[in-house]
C-alpha cells in the first residue's frame, strides 16, 4: 500500500496538457471538499471544476476561496457551482442535462455525496425510491449513466477518465436479487451495508460497457468528517469517547483526498475496488456471481429510469 508520501509523490506528477473537468458531486465538505482543494493545488489551478450539490453558499465559498489560472486562449479556468437534488432522479437526469448543454467533456467525476442514517425507517421519495439507498447508491448511478456521453468524449479526445465512487468497497454484503430495493426486508444497517455492494458491482458493470473508462470503487475508511459525528441521541450520550476515538483513529479529510486522488489517477481503464490507501482489492470481499450482478444492473437500470 502506499503510504502517505508516496500518494503525494505520485499525485505531484499530475500534469496534463490539457485543462481536465472535474466534476464533484458532493464537494461542500469533507473529503469532497479536500478532493477539490487538491486537485487545484496539483494542476496549478489549470482544471475547470464544477461542485454539484444543494448548498450554494458553502459551495461558492470553497470555488472562491480557489486560486484562479488562465488557459493557452487567455481565458479564466472556469468554476462552477451547479444546484442538484439528488433524492430525486429526474433532477439528476435534468442536471446531466444541463451540463451536456455546456461542456464537451468530463475527465473526472467524483461521487462523495455521503449520507447515513442507521437508526431510520424507510422513507421513500415521491418516485418510490429509499432516501437512503437513492443517496448513497441510486443517485450515483444515475449521474454515471447520464453523464457518460461526456466521459466517453474526452476518452476519444485521446484523455484520461476516471469515476471514482467514494462508499464501502469490499465489504462484501450479501444481496437479495428478490428484494434489491429492500421493500420487503428493510432495515436502515441492511440498506447501508448492500449499498457498498451495489456500488462494487456497478463499477464493473459499467466498466464491461466502457472498457476504456476507469470506474473506481473506494472505501475511505476512518476520516475525521461531519459524518463521523454522532447523531442519534443514545449516541449522543456518549459523544466525548466517540469524538476522542475519532480524533485518535482517523485520519484527516486532506489526508484521504491524497489517497483518493492517487486512486483516481493511478487507473487507466477497467474496473477497480479499493482500500483507504489506494490498495487495489481485486476480488476480495466481492463474492458476487455473474446472474447477481446482471440482476443489480437490470434492477438499477428500471430503478433510476435509465432505460
Amino acid at each position: 500500500m502506499p503510504d502517505l508520501a508516496t500518494a503525494k509523490a505520485s499525485n505531484s506528477k499530475f500534469s496534463p496538457s490539457y485543462i481536465p473537468v472535474a466534476v464533484v458531486v458532493g464537494g461542500n465538505s469533507g473529503i469532497g471538499e479536500a478532493i477539490v482543494r487538491a486537485i487545484t493545488r496539483y494542476t496549478g489551478g489549470k482544471v475547470h471544476l464544477i461542485i454539484i450539490s444543494r448548498n450554494r453558499t458553502t459551495a461558492e465559498k470553497i470555488l472562491t476561496s480557489l486560486p484562479t489560472a488562465t488557459a493557452d486562449d487567455g481565458k479564466p479556468v472556469l468554476r462552477e457551482f451547479v444546484f442538484c437534488d439528488a433524492e430525486l432522479m429526474e433532477n439528476i437526469k435534468t442536471t446531466a442535462a444541463d451540463l451536456s448543454t455546456r461542456l464537451t467533456k468530463i475527465n473526472y467525476l467524483v461521487l462523495s455525496a455521503g449520507y447515513i442514517n442507521l437508526w431510520s425507517k424507510r422513507q421513500e421519495t415521491e418516485e418510490g425510491i429509499d432516501k437512503l439507498l437513492g443517496l448513497r447508491y441510486y443517485s450515483r448511478f444515475k449521474y454515471v449513466y447520464e453523464l457518460l456521453p461526456l466521459l466517453r468524449n474526452a476518452k476519444d479526445a485521446g484523455e484520461d477518465v476516471n469515476v471514482l465512487s467514494i462508499l464501502a468497497s469490499g465489504m462484501g454484503r450479501a444481496i437479495d436479487v428478490n428484494d434489491l430495493a429492500l421493500k420487503h426486508s428493510y432495515r436502515a444497517y441492511k440498506a447501508t451495508m448492500v449499498s457498498g455492494s451495489y456500488n462494487d458491482i456497478m463499477v464493473e458493470e459499467f466498466a464491461k460497457r466502457d472498457p476504456e473508462i476507469a470506474f473506481t470503487h473506494i472505501y475511505p475508511g476512518l476520516v475525521d468528517t461531519p459524518g463521523a459525528k454522532p447523531t442519534h441521541w443514545a449516541l449522543r450520550l456518549i459523544s466525548p469517547l466517540i469524538s476522542l476515538y475519532v480524533c485518535l483513529s482517523a485520519i484527516s479529510p486532506e489526508e484521504s483526498a491524497e489517497y483518493m486522488l492517487f486512486s483516481l489517477f493511478d487507473g487507466k481503464k477497467g474496473f477497480f475496488h479499493r482500500s483507504p490507501k489506494g490498495d487495489d482489492l481485486g476480488m476480495k470481499g466481492y463474492p458476487f456471481t455473474e446472474e447477481e450482478k446482471k440482476a443489480v444492473w437490470d434492477h438499477s437500470v428500471e430503478v433510476t429510469r435509465c432505460a
